[in-house]
């Protein structure tokens, strides 16, 4: 079994998530008293919270590209960083970095696909609704139409990933605020939709909502366990 390096913390309250899924979904494959194999390194999420809204993705990418040096130097057959946003600076990874690194847009795309899904609905922050580090790559790789909510609905959905999700709180309103923004996207051609903020899924489940979702905490997670697993 390889060994899976996670960059956690941003923020925590997923984080801890991953560590649930990748060892649940190794039991579940191998039995017995298995386990996944991992090594996380996890930041102060205040500081990268700072720096995110000030636009420092530099300094971002610096901080990330260490802590990716850092799992590789204790041992990790590859990276996953615990973020949907954060993969803004992914590249950094990738080039300070010799083993292979776990895309969760790449992730997300597969799984898109072999639902045979064509037109999706895209929610997170708005860094991740916005910018096209995330939906670039499931446009041009796996041929998908992403749409995003209105601007003032993208607001919506960034204030209640700040100021509550990554606080660990989940209030009823917020859900139902995040509900009727997916039901707009649905009368618009929305086949399904992509949680795409690691928090998204504890506040929504599949049952909330009459289209497909994307847990893309649970799929990323589910990425790596098939790489631990596989011989090479």
């Amino acid at each position: 079994m390889k060994t899976i390096g996670l960059i956690g913390g941003m923020s925590w309250e997923s984080s801890k998530i991953y560590y649930e899924y990748t060892n649940t979904m190794v039991k579940e494959r191998l039995g017995g008293s298995h386990s996944a194999k991992s090594i996380m390194t996890s930041v102060d999420f205040s500081e990268i919270e700072e720096l995110t809204f000030k636009g420092n993705w530099n300094k971002i990418g610096d901080l990330m590209a260490n802590h990716a040096v850092k799992l590789e130097k204790a041992g990790a057959d590859m990276t996953l960083l615990c973020t949907n946003t954060i993969h803004l600076v992914s590249d950094r990874i990738t080039q300070s970095t010799a083993i292979p690194f776990l895309h969760i847009a790449d992730a997300t795309g597969e799984a898109i696909q072999a639902k045979g899904l064509k037109k999706i609905a895209l929610l997170g922050t708005k860094f991740t609704m916005e910018k096209d580090f995330y939906t670039k790559i499931l446009e041009d790789t796996y041929g998908l139409e992403v749409i995003i909510p209105s601007e003032q609905e993208r607001q919506a959905v960034h204030t209640i990933i700040y100021n509550e999700l990554v606080k660990g709180r989940f209030m009823e309103s917020s859900k139902q605020i995040c509900i009727q923004i997916i039901e707009g996207l649905t009368k618009k051609g929305a086949q399904g939709v992509i949680l795409g903020c690691t928090e998204l899924p504890l506040l929504i489940s599949e049952l909330d909502v009459a289209i497909p979702t994307f847990n893309t905490t649970r799929i990323h997670a589910e990425k790596a366990v098939d790489f631990a697993l596989t011989d090479s």
